[in-house]
């Protein structure tokens, strides 16, 4: 199915809401629940640093890897290297890991046949053994299965199956993860959240059952399913979590309000925060995802919110494409000019375009903000450290409300974390690729938050900046709010 500009985001956002979920319930995991707001102070189980997520994200790495490279995840060579990154991963990445899943992949590896077989083979015995193999670790990996194959439910569903198969035996495991995961492809695809749209693809004798656990979490207090370590109740926390703070009107706050009760929600706050951010995330897109989390966000096997939106994407195309964004080296094009002018209101703040990501060491600067897509090898801009290098997202023509509904969020969070950079002393480069659109509207806005009249900051931004367009959508809602 062609792939719009909008559905990028919203594919992004899934693996970047589950992440920043994730570092969010980090410090709350078998704690007290935060007092206020949660935050990505780090500690834990890991410990972890602030803003690290922990297996839950790690795992769905190990599938994404796979999908990104355009594996097939319901066919044996997929399946094989998702069994294979599982097993990398025990011996040489994971910070925590389910007693279930540890037992597996150690079981694993005295049987025979290919890797996805093992897996599978050892999960069907543990679970032959105990009968209690309905943990939520097949549910917190698989996000990403949701963007595998858009236009096929049933393929997701398969994929869903398979995946969670791989350590998980029970079916109410699998049926968590195909709930999800279809859930996500209807988020991305339609800009809807319903939990429901999977009920037929769920094992026949739970049906009835999942129809029954879905209705008692919608719109109940996340914090009555305690027991979130089994997979039902770790999908009822989030989706409650979720429905509890739907105020209906769309707005991208949402993701805010939804992963702040999923981890008050307590107990296994990373997992219930990864689901539910996973899911707002599919619904309102990276654009969605708020500054102060995105900067802060990282972890195994050494990435960042930059690589989650790479492979994200990677993985709706249908695999990476050498040479084409997101995955390109690099997006400077050296028949853009430089431009680096002072802002009028605030001349520490340099409005460029994309060929002076290449001069920020030259420049001064100690910070960018950068509002246009950008290459592999362009983030973090040299002498930058990641946390200071920060990407904003448009999707398409900026002022089209359609593609862009959050624009005055976005817009919002630009200026707020240039007026950050700025608290913090540092000198910021403030660019979109050819200097002219996004980045004197943010300027613009970023003048308005400081108190100067819109009408007076729009003139000076138009002095300052030779062919800017100060016009239409994107400049009224920079000038004026939505």
């Amino acid at each position: 199915m062609p792939v719009s500009p909008l559905v990028v985001d919203r594919a992004a956002g899934c693996l970047l809401g589950e992440a920043c979920g994730d570092a969010l319930g980090v410090p709350y995991e078998m704690a007290a629940p935060p007092v206020g707001e949660a935050v990505m102070k780090g500690g834990g189980l890991g410990p972890y640093d602030p803003g690290e997520w922990s297996d839950d994200t790690q795992m769905t790495l190990c599938v994404a890897t796979a999908a990104a490279a355009g594996l097939d995840l319901t066919g044996p060579d997929g399946l094989d290297a998702v069994a294979e990154a599982f097993v990398a991963w025990l011996a040489g990445g994971a910070t925590d890991v389910g007693l279930q899943t540890r037992t597996v992949l150690l079981d694993a590896a005295s049987l025979t046949g290919r890797p996805h077989e093992q897996l599978t083979a050892a999960a069907e015995a543990l679970h032959a053994r105990t009968g209690h193999t309905a943990g939520n670790g097949a549910l917190m990996r698989t996000s990403v299965v949701g963007l595998f194959a858009l236009d096929d439910r049933e393929k997701t569903a398969a994929a869903a199956r398979a995946v969670a198969r791989l350590t998980h035996a029970d079916d109410l495991a699998s049926d968590s993860s195909v709930l999800c995961s279809e859930a996500i492809r209807v988020a991305v695809t339609e800009g809807r959240l319903d939990l429901t749209a999977g009920l037929d693809l769920v094992a026949d004798g739970n049906r009835e059952s999942w129809a029954g656990w879905l209705e008692e979490a919608t719109g109940a207090d996340p914090g009555q399913f305690q027991n979130n370590g089994f997979t039902v109740t770790a999908l009822q926390a989030a989706w409650a979590a979720i429905t509890t703070t739907d105020r209906g009107d769309g707005s991208a706050m949402h993701v805010q309000r939804g992963l702040q009760a999923a981890v008050r929600a307590g107990h296994d706050t990373d997992t219930v925060a990864a689901v539910a951010g996973s899911l707002l995330g599919a619904r309102y897109g990276a654009s969605a995802i708020p500054t102060q989390w995105r900067r802060m966000v990282h972890g195994w096997p050494g990435y960042r919110a930059h690589d989650l939106v790479e492979i994200a994407v990677s993985t709706v195309r249908g695999g990476r494409r050498p040479g084409e964004w997101p995955s390109v080296a690099t997006m400077v094009d050296p028949d853009v000019p430089s431009l680096a002018l002072p802002h009028p209101i605030d001349p520490d703040i340099l409005l460029g375009s994309i060929s002076d990501l290449r001069r920020a060491r030259e420049l001064g600067v100690q910070a960018v903000v950068s509002l246009c897509p950008l290459g592999l090898d362009d983030v973090p801009a040299e002498g930058m450290s990641p946390r200071d290098h920060i990407e904003f997202w448009f999707n398409g023509d900026a002022g089209d409300a359609d593609a862009n509904p959050h624009l005055d969020f976005v817009l919002d969070d630009a200026s707020s974390a240039l007026r950050q950079f700025r608290a913090e002393g540092k000198r910021v480069l403030l660019h979109c690729h050819t200097g002219s659109s996004r980045a004197p509207a943010v300027a613009l806005r970023y003048a308005v938050d400081l108190g100067v009249a819109p009408e007076l900051a729009q003139t000076s931004i138009r002095s300052a900046v030779p062919d800017v367009r100060a016009e239409g959508r994107l400049w009224e809602v920079a000038a004026h709010g939505e």
